[in-house]
């Protein structure tokens, strides 16, 4: 049997054990990945309510804006969430890089046996 979280109309997001949710994030032209991070209900909140991506940062422990000191802000276009509501996709358009390196993508790499090498 189906949960109805699985196929209802009603947002009831499944957070983990640390209160988040998986945020995969993609450029809404290209439909590249920029990146993948992690949102708490406050982050899903202001992310809804201003159109600006906002994450939970578990190594700082703390609410954050992407964008907000570099103006990289990641503009939201759209917000999906996956048939049991525990991860978000947030479809965007980027006011510059969306890694904190300075490439376009946080994915700028590729696995080569054990290697890594540029993938654009």
């Amino acid at each position: 049997m189906t949960h109805s979280r699985d196929t209802g109309l009603t947002l009831d997001p499944k957070f983990d054990s640390a209160g988040l949710l998986t945020a995969v994030v993609s450029d809404r032209v290209s439909g590249d990945v920029l990146m993948v991070a992690h949102m708490n209900a406050e982050a899903l909140a202001l992310t809804q309510t201003t159109g600006a991506a906002h994450f939970w940062s578990r190594s700082r422990q703390a609410l954050w804006k992407k964008g907000e000191t570099s103006g990289n802000v990641l503009h939201v276009a759209e917000v999906r969430i996956d048939c049991d509501q525990d991860a978000v996709w947030l479809i965007v358009d980027a006011a510059g890089p969306a890694c904190h390196t300075g490439a376009r993508s946080c994915f700028f790499r590729r696995l080569e046996g054990d290697a890594l090498v540029p993938a654009e």
